[in-house]
């Protein structure tokens, strides 16, 4: 029995087996081919395209490592630039069993996203986490709202083209708006045409900001616009302002899912310091207002746990013991002592004690 036990190993199993050191296995799988791992998930870009002003598609072959995310999931991305080593979280729209596309849009100061709009090639390695988030598709057919301003549009073409596998298209209206600042910031409008035409449950429609015939940024009046709210699963992703603001007009909606992947800009009534005592380091900081205490303790060396940096992954959860914080996505303010914290996405409103 154990010699055929032996026998079902794969090489790469075996191999693993023989070397202490997992990394020093995967160097040396590496050296055969880049993709094989003991156990990363990993993925090669094969194609590089822009899909719109600054932002770039990578069509990226994965490894049998990589775990499919459902669709309107995110996934952690990790890179290295510079010799640093970032992670970010981005959407991923599945093409095949062994491929997905990954959409980014260029960020201001954004090394993650510049390195990958500008520099990264045909050929490059990117590291890939576990996939989370629960923008997720219903089980049965219904109507759909879906509300995307900027890159905010990448999670709705993932959902869109797992609905188009299905009969779902046919059996329930499905609608897109779709908010952008100018003509070249329209990400995939060929493909969303193309959906409105084969689907006739289907409509697209794109507002432009800063053009001369300018529309108006989500507001009271594009209710006007979509039909049978309040039996409809609403869905938005956006900068916070634009998700806040779709989550208030749409209160009435069947069900609401939304993504924020920016934080709110610090109010001019958020200044002066507070004291943050770490309870597990041993420390008594100082840190300032209305910045999150993530990036509060990375300026002072201190480097906690995090992921998406954009309060959806929980990486950077941990306990506050007492003290007042401000959530930066939807400005809500929380006193309660004993409360879940995400340090990513809460700033200080008075000195904190945190379990960190």
């Amino acid at each position: 029995m154990h010699v055929v036990e032996k026998m079902k190993k794969s090489p790469l199993s075996s191999l693993a087996e023989s070397v202490i050191d997992q990394y020093a296995a995967d160097f040396w799988l590496q050296k055969i081919n880049p993709l094989w791992s003991v156990n990363q998930a990993l993925g090669k870009i094969v194609q590089k395209e822009n899909s719109a002003q600054n932002m770039m598609s990578l069509t990226i072959q994965v490894n049998r490592h990589f775990k499919m995310g459902r669709a309107g999931q995110h996934h952690p991305v990790l890179v290295e630039v510079n010799g640093v080593r970032y992670e970010r979280s981005y959407s991923l729209t599945q093409l095949d069993t062994q491929h997905v596309l990954l959409t980014v849009k260029k960020v201001d100061q954004g090394k993650v996203s510049s390195w990958l709009v500008e520099h990264a090639q045909v050929g490059d390695i990117l590291e890939f986490g576990q996939p989370y988030g629960d923008m997720l598709l219903p089980e049965q057919a219904q109507p759909m709202i879906l509300l995307a301003a900027g890159s905010g549009i990448t999670p709705m073409l993932s959902l869109l083209k797992a609905l188009s596998k299905t009969d779902r298209m046919t059996e329930a209206p499905i609608q897109l708006l779709y908010w952008v600042k100018q003509y070249a910031d329209v990400a995939f409008k060929a493909r969303f045409e193309q959906l409105a035409e084969q689907y006739p449950n289907f409509s697209f429609q794109v507002f432009y900001t800063q053009e001369e015939d300018a529309g108006k940024r989500l507001n009271q009046e594009h209710l006007a616009l979509v039909n049978n709210i309040e039996n409809s699963l609403v869905y938005a992703c956006g900068p916070s302002g634009f998700v806040a603001q779709a989550e208030q007009l749409f209160a009435n909606a069947q069900s609401f899912k939304s993504e924020a992947f920016s934080m709110t800009p610090v109010e001019n009534s958020d200044i002066g310091f507070v004291n943050i005592t770490l309870l597990k380091s041993n420390k008594i900081l100082v840190i300032p207002k209305g910045q999150s205490i993530l990036s509060s303790l990375e300026q002072q060396n201190i480097k906690p746990t995090h992921g998406c940096r954009m309060g959806i992954c929980h990486k950077c959860v941990c306990n506050k013991v007492e003290g007042s914080t401000k959530d930066l996505v939807n400005g809500s303010q929380n006193s309660e002592p004993g409360n879940l914290l995400k340090i990513c996405v809460n700033s200080a409103q008075s000195d904190l004690v945190i379990d960190l």
